[in-house]
Parts: C-alpha cells; sequence; structure tokens
C-alpha cells in the first residue's frame, strides 16, 4: 500500500514538471524571438517565462464561470 502512494506521489510530481518544462520552454524561444525584436524588450531566462505562463493563468485561465447557462 505504502509503495503505491509513493509511486503516485512520484508520478504527480513528474507529471507536474513535465507541464512546466512543456510550457516553460515555449514561451521563453517564443518571447525571445519576438518581444526583443518587436518591442525592443529584454530576453527572458526559463524561470521567468514559468512566472509568465503562471501569471497569465492566474488572470486570464479561469475567467470562464461555471455557472453555465444552456
Amino acid at each position: 500500500m505504502k509503495s503505491s502512494n509513493i509511486e503516485a506521489i512520484l508520478g504527480f510530481i513528474g507529471l507536474i514538471i513535465l507541464v512546466v518544462l512543456l510550457f516553460g520552454f515555449p514561451l521563453m524561444w517564443l518571447w525571445n524571438w519576438l518581444m526583443p525584436e518587436l518591442f525592443g524588450l529584454k530576453m527572458i531566462t526559463f524561470w521567468q517565462a514559468c512566472g509568465l505562463n503562471l501569471m497569465s493563468t492566474i488572470l486570464f485561465g479561469r475567467a470562464s464561470s461555471s455557472n453555465k447557462k444552456d
């Protein structure tokens, strides 16, 4: 029983790491490719891209209401 709980926790942590990598790197690459050239902004690091992704999820990702009318 303990073994399966540990495996589930490790699997969940692995999934979180995979999601961070899948969303962090593309955001960083796109930002560093477009923003300095178009708007003269600085290049960002991987962790800054992860922070931008988290911030945009908080601000815009939960905008939908659970009280949907049919």
